[in-house]
């Protein structure tokens, strides 16, 4: 049995944390804040509560097979998942609206169909049924296996893109999502649909690789679930998971430096002051450290901290965007017919897009709208409790704590959320508003910035570093590491650490 150190209760770390102490070995949790779950976070007001973070699950089985592998009381126990039907509704700017069903693939053709014509539906179908070969050349190795030193394999781009031949020009490919958008799918309205997936992940349309497509095709294939209390009822879950399987958790404690001794990583040194009383002196020994937080310099004195698979760069990517909400407390009853999840797209996307990534305030962004139905989120029958989101540029290209700036973001989002939610205005009783700015204070993620999933292609520009590092017991998981962001993939980046420490180097993923 070892002493196992980790760096943060994200939903990563704690699903390293869980797994580890299965396995035998003794597992405390060192988090600089006074709570779990990171970025899945809950505000509550009069009544009125809301995620803000994540607010939808998708690949469910990651979450299902944390606690089977950790426990006799599987998930569907410990928390109360639904599919939501439909999945989402999407305003386009030509005012065409279409409502997708969730998990059916006949149902979105059918439905695009019947709202595009055209054959849109057709053209859709024909789209995902390349995203799904995508999936099934590099599942494995970006999902399920530790990342390998040699990533050539993830650097090519597994989506089977057109190949479309021109008059006395030579052929063309697409190569990412916006080219996929204009030359596969053709139609404005479609091309909005994938554009909002990539925008929604904090990916750029006209950067991010063709491979982007395994993003609404997981969400096409597998479902959209809410979990009821709100996703924070999740972490709740895998927090108590944890301390059934006695994990030690250590809040307001931040860890200043990995402790590094003779060329491995022996411990953690905590910021002067705090918890000391808990720990020896201010060192906490251990066998093997998890960094659940995204590295930063320092950390390993003497080193840069760099990891297999290391991805120090991507070209022309700028700022990793952050997300912006509006949390609005309405008087009168949810109608019966409400959508949980609409997304009002910009009515210019080119704009939108040069404004979130290149540091400066969209005018009218993509919105995303949230009504679940859930008598927890309000007061009372007589009330509603909806979210507001939209990617932004982080905190620091944009001034998030200006008072003007926030107010003006704010009131376009809520603009645009007129067309989901008919006299919004009128309803209003209060609107919280958060922006990267609170998220780096919450989180300390630079920049309140939020991680992207993995992508294979783009010579591996959209990987994330591996989960093993190069200082010999220090690993990774959570968001910023391999395979990158979104609550599906931190759990699984708390499997492969798991793995990786208790399998050893042979340790090769899921089977």
């Amino acid at each position: 049995m070892a002493r196992i150190a980790v760096i943060g209760a994200g939903m990563g770390a704690m699903a390293a944390a869980a797994r580890l102490a299965v396995a035998g070995h003794r597992v405390t949790v060192y988090e600089r804040s006074q709570t779990f779950g990171g970025s899945v976070g809950r505000y509550a007001h009069e009544g009125f509560v809301f995620d803000t973070g994540p607010a939808l699950l998708h690949l469910p089985a990651v979450y299902r097979d944390l606690f089977v592998k950790t426990g006799k009381e599987p998930l569907e126990r410990c928390v109360t998942m639904t599919q939501v039907d439909p999945a989402s509704r999407h305003l386009f700017a030509d005012g065409t609206a279409v409502s997708l069903p969730n998990a059916s693939r006949a149902g979105v053709v059918s439905a695009l169909d019947g709202a595009l014509g055209g054959g849109a539906g057709a053209t859709w179908g024909e789209f995902m049924d390349r995203a799904r070969d995508a999936w099934d050349r590099s599942r494995r190795p970006l999902l399920e296996e530790p990342l390998r030193a040699d990533r050539q394999v993830l650097g090519r781009d597994p989506y089977p893109a057109l190949r479309q031949r021109r008059l006395l020009r030579s052929a063309r490919q697409a190569g990412t999502v916006a080219e996929v958008g204009a030359w596969e799918l053709a139609d404005p309205r479609l091309a909005a649909l994938l554009d909002g997936y990539a925008l929604s992940y904090g990916l750029d349309p006209m950067r991010a690789p063709a491979a982007a497509a395994l993003l609404p095709y997981m969400e096409e294939t597998f479902g959209s679930w809410y979990v009821s209390g709100g996703m924070r009822a999740l972490a709740q879950a895998v927090y108590e998971r944890c301390l059934a399987r006695k994990v030690e958790f250590v809040f307001g404690a931040e860890v200043a430096r990995v402790v590094e001794k003779d060329g491995r990583a022996a411990g953690v040194e905590l910021v002067d002051g705090t918890v000391a009383e808990l720990v020896d002196g201010t060192v906490a020994e251990a066998g093997h450290v998890v960094l659940g937080a995204r590295p930063r310099p320092g950390l390993v004195p003497g080193q840069e901290l760099r990891q297999d698979g290391d991805v120090t760069a991507r070209p022309g990517q700028g700022a990793v965007p952050g997300r912006f909400m509006v949390l609005l407390s309405l008087r009168g009853a949810r109608p019966s017919d409400a959508v949980h999840r609409t997304v009002v797209h910009a009515a210019d996307g080119a704009a939108e897009r040069e404004a979130v990534f290149g540091g400066r305030l969209a005018e009218r962004p993509t919105v995303t709208v949230l009504r679940p139905d859930d008598p927890s989120t309000r007061p009372d029958d007589g009330h509603e409790a909806v979210t507001l989101m939209a990617t932004v540029a982080p905190h620091g290209a944009v001034d998030w704590t200006n008072p003007a700036v926030r107010e003006r973001c704010a009131d376009s989002l809520i603009e645009a959320a007129g067309a989901a939610v008919p006299g919004i205005r009128e309803r209003l009783l209060r609107a919280e508003v958060r922006t990267p700015a609170e998220t780096a204070a919450d989180t300390g993620a630079e920049g309140g910035s939020v991680p992207a999933p993995a992508l294979a292609g783009a010579g591996g520009a959209y990987l994330h570093p591996g989960n093993r590092t190069r200082l010999p017991g220090l690993y990774a998981a959570g968001g910023w590491s391999h395979p990158g962001g979104g609550l599906a993939h931190a759990g699984m980046s708390g499997a492969l650490v798991a793995g990786l420490i208790v399998e050893g180097d042979g340790f090769r993923g899921s089977q």
